[in-house]
């Protein structure tokens, strides 16, 4: 199985490690690695955005309202 068909299985600390060493292969890997990074990345961005999009909105902290 390629790491592309896995990249939905994968747990948010996993993810991000994979990002992170995409980046890194596409900046300074061999000719072959900075070929795959480039083609990982563009998935890696989307499932990323797709989860935060999933998750609910974080809640606000203030004043909360009082009621006479």
């Amino acid at each position: 199985m390629a790491i592309i068909d896995i990249i939905p299985q994968l747990d948010d600390k996993e993810l991000a490690n994979l990002r992170a060493n995409a980046v890194r292969l596409a900046d300074s890997g061999a000719p072959k690695q900075k070929a795959d990074a480039a083609e990982l990345l563009p998935a890696i961005e989307a499932e990323l955005a797709e989860r935060l999009a999933k998750k609910p909105p974080k809640a606000r902290r203030g004043k909360k309202d009082v009621l006479h």
